[in-house]
């Protein structure tokens, strides 16, 4: 009976081990995920991301003039051009930055970036606000940190949709505290040395 009970216990330590690395993964890319979607939509979502305070919409040391974009950029934020001199420096610089990198986009990143920007406008207003929170977590990272987090999403797109679904039901059920604790003690990314805390 005793062996019974002991073979249960050490089944149960190492599900438990298991379930909190996989728990580990799901942190950073949760963060990871939030930030790439944020990243990669267009001008529109540059804008809110300035009006949220994100970081890359740093305050311009004077106003953008709308002359001042090439053409490509004024297409692309044509609906802008109206109220252009009543926005922000910062709005004007984030939306300057966002064109030029919507104008970089092959066909194919544009249409991911279409199809993000809809997919970010569907969700509730809530929904938005904890993403922009976890962007702004993201990028407070030390750079080191922000590498575990790449590295952590690229490990958990490369496991079998089913692993990456398991994953996904161990994050719901840890409580804040486990998944805090658990992001700190992630492991430092290849060839960074982990600082001292």
């Amino acid at each position: 009976m005793a062996g019974v009970i002991e073979k249960r216990a050490v089944r149960e330590t190492k599900a438990r081990r298991t379930a909190i690395a996989g728990c580990k993964s799901m942190i950073k890319v949760i963060a990871l995920a939030a930030s790439l979607f944020l990243a990669g939509a267009n001008a529109s979502v540059a804008q809110e991301t300035a009006a949220s305070g994100a970081p890359g919409g740093a305050p311009a040391s004077a106003p953008q003039s709308w002359q001042s974009l090439s053409p490509q950029q004024q297409q692309v934020l044509k609906g802008f051009q109206g109220k252009w001199d009543s926005l922000p420096p910062e709005k004007q610089q984030a939306l300057a930055k966002g064109s030029q990198r919507w104008l970089s986009m092959t066909p194919e990143q544009r249409s991911g970036a279409e199809q993000r920007f809809k997919q970010w406008h569907a969700l509730p207003p809530e929904q938005r606000q904890q993403l922009r929170q976890r962007w702004h977590e993201f990028k407070s990272l030390p750079p080191e940190q922000q590498q575990r987090v790449r590295e952590q999403y690229k490990r958990f797109r490369q496991m079998p949709p089913e692993r990456r679904q398991e994953l996904r039901r161990q994050w719901r059920q840890m409580s804040p505290e486990q998944r805090r604790s658990y992001n700190h003690n992630l492991p430092a990314p290849a060839g960074a040395h982990r600082n001292a805390h």
